[in-house]
C-alpha cells in the first residue's frame, strides 16, 4: 500500500497520483450532483432549491473535515517519507480517534441546530420544510462521511491515492440508484434524496473497512495506537486547524453569496446553486493539484527532497492554471447549455449563464492559490494558506457579491466576479510567501 513518492519524474508522479484523486473527487462531487439533477427531474424549483442549499451546507462540513484530515495526511506522509513506519501506525490511530470522537459531538450539536440553520441561509418560504428534512437526514450521515474522508486520507499521506477512488466509486453507484429508488419511484423528495446519500456513504464506509481488514493494508497497527498521544495529536492539529478554518471561511463565503442571491427571489437562488455544482466540477482539477502537491511534497521533505517539493509544485500550478484558461473559455460559450443540463425554467437558465461566466474565471486563479496552500501545507505552513484565504474573503470576495447584488439587480455576472477577484488577491499574498520562503537561508524544517 506505501508507495514511495521520492523517486522517478517529478511529473509523470504528479499525474499517475492525481488522476485517481481526480476521479474521487470527481465521484464524490457527483454525490450532490446526483441529487441536484434527479430532484430537477422529478420535483419543482423549490425542491431545486432546497437540495443546493442543503448540499451547500454539507459540502462546507465535509471540506472542513477534509482540512483537518490534512494534518493526517502531512504528517502520514513525512513518516512514510523517513520510513518510519511507527509514526505511520500512530498517526493512523490517533486521527481514527480524534475523528470519530469530533464527528459524533458535530451529529448531536448540528441535529438540535437545524431550523436556525435553515432561518441563517434565508432560505425561500417555499424551500424550507424541504431543506429541513434534507439536512436532518444528512446530519445523521456525519459519521460515515468522516470515516470515508479519514480513510481516504490516510491512504493518500501513504501514497496510494487509488483505493479511495474505488470507495467512493461503490457510494457513488448506490447513491445514485437509491436516488432513483427514493425519488422518482417513492417519491420522497428531498428526504429521499437525503437518505439515498446518507445510505449510499454508510455503504462505501463498510466495503471500505471490509477491504482494509481483508487485505490487511495497515500491517503493525495495534490498538496501543489508538490511544491518544499528545504530541501525534498536536501535529495533526497544527496542519489541519487552519485549513479546516480557512476551508470554512472559504464556505462560509459562499454561503453568505447564497444568502444574496436568495434574497433577490427564487430563480437567482437556483441558478447560483446549480452553478455552485458546476464549479464544483471544474475544481476538480485545481482540488487534486492541492492534495497531490500536499502528499508529494509531505514524502519529499520528510526524505530530505526540497528541491523535488518545489518541482511539484512548479508542475502541478502549471496543469493547474493551462486547465482553468480553457474551462474559462469554454464556459463563455456553453454556460447555457451547461445550466439546462440542471433545471428547465429559462429564467433560471438565464441567470446561471450570467453567473457561470463571471465565477469561471476564478479556475485559473483559484488554481495558482490551490498549489501553493498544498505546498504551504505540506511545511507545517498551513497559517499562510489561512491568511491570505481570509484577507480574500473579507476583503474581495463577500464586499464586492454583496456591492454586486444590491446594485447590479437585472444580471448576475457582476456576483460571479467576486470569486476571481478574490482569488487574485490570494495569489499575490502567496507568491510573497513563497519568495520570503526561498529567500531564506535553510528550508523550512518540517517537524518530526
Amino acid at each position: 500500500m506505501n508507495r514511495d513518492l521520492t523517486t522517478g519524474s517529478v511529473f509523470k508522479t504528479i499525474v499517475f497520483f492525481s488522476l485517481p484523486y481526480l476521479l474521487s473527487y470527481f465521484l464524490q462531487t457527483l454525490y450532490g450532483m446526483a441529487d441536484l439533477f434527479i430532484i430537477g427531474q422529478y420535483c419543482g424549483v423549490e425542491s431545486t432549491t432546497a437540495v443546493s442549499i442543503g448540499s451547500q451546507v454539507m459540502h462546507m462540513l465535509t471540506v472542513m473535515i477534509v482540512g483537518l484530515a490534512m494534518g493526517s495526511t502531512v504528517m502520514i506522509g513525512r513518516a512514510a517519507g523517513a520510513k518510519e513506519k511507527k509514526k505511520i501506525n500512530l498517526a493512523v490511530g490517533n486521527t481514527a480517534t480524534l475523528f470519530m470522537s469530533l464527528s459524533i459531538v458535530c451529529t448531536v450539536l448540528l441535529l438540535f441546530a437545524v431550523k436556525g440553520i435553515v432561518e441563517v441561509m434565508a432560505t425561500p418560504e417555499e424551500a424550507v420544510d424541504g431543506l429541513i428534512r434534507y439536512l436532518t437526514i444528512c446530519f445523521i450521515g456525519i459519521p460515515f462521511i468522516t470515516a470515508y474522508n479519514i480513510i481516504s486520507s490516510v491512504f493518500r499521506g501513504m501514497g496510494d491515492s487509488k483505493s479511495p477512488m474505488y470507495f467512493i466509486a461503490v457510494a457513488c453507484v448506490f447513491n445514485i440508484a437509491l436516488d432513483y429508488l427514493f425519488i422518482g419511484v417513492l417519491g420522497l423528495g428531498t428526504a429521499g434524496a437525503a437518505l439515498g446519500t446518507t445510505l449510499a456513504q454508510t455503504i462505501s464506509v463498510i466495503v471500505s473497512f471490509a477491504v482494509i481488514r481483508k487485505r490487511g493494508m495497515i500491517p503493525g497497527l495495534c490498538r496501543a495506537d489508538f490511544r491518544p498521544e499528545k504530541a501525534v495529536l498536536g501535529n495533526i492539529l497544527k496542519v489541519g486547524i487552519p485549513v479546516a478554518v480557512q476551508d470554512g471561511f472559504i464556505q462560509i463565503a459562499f454561503i453568505v453569496i447564497t444568502v444574496f442571491a436568495n434574497r433577490r427571489g427564487l430563480s437567482d437562488a437556483a441558478a447560483v446553486g446549480i452553478v455552485e455544482k458546476l464549479i464544483g466540477i471544474l475544481f476538480l482539477i485545481p482540488s487534486s493539484m492541492l492534495s497531490a502537491v500536499s502528499a508529494l511534497s509531505a514524502q519529499n521533505i520528510g526524505a530530505g527532497r526540497h528541491d523535488r517539493a518545489r518541482e511539484t509544485l512548479q508542475y502541478a500550478t502549471l496543469i493547474a492554471v493551462s486547465f482553468g484558461l480553457i474551462a474559462s473559455v469554454i464556459m463563455q460559450f456553453a454556460a447555457e447549455s451547461a445550466v439546462g443540463l440542471f433545471a428547465d425554467d429559462a429564467e433560471v437558465i438565464l441567470l446561471g449563464g450570467q453567473y457561470m461566466r463571471g465565477y469561471v474565471w476564478d479556475c485559473i486563479f483559484a488554481g495558482v492559490h490551490f498549489c501553493f496552500s498544498g505546498y504551504f501545507c505540506a511545511y507545517g505552513l498551513s497559517m499562510v494558506s489561512f491568511i491570505h484565504n481570509s484577507l480574500s474573503i473579507v476583503c474581495a470576495r463577500i464586499p464586492l457579491a454583496y456591492i454586486a447584488a444590491e446594485y447590479f439587480t437585472e444580471s448576475l455576472f457582476p456576483m460571479g466576479i467576486a470569486a476571481p477577484a478574490g482569488s487574485l488577491l490570494s495569489v499575490v499574498i502567496c507568491i510573497a510567501a513563497f519568495i520570503r520562503m526561498r529567500r531564506r537561508s535553510d528550508p523550512v524544517k518540517a517537524e518530526e
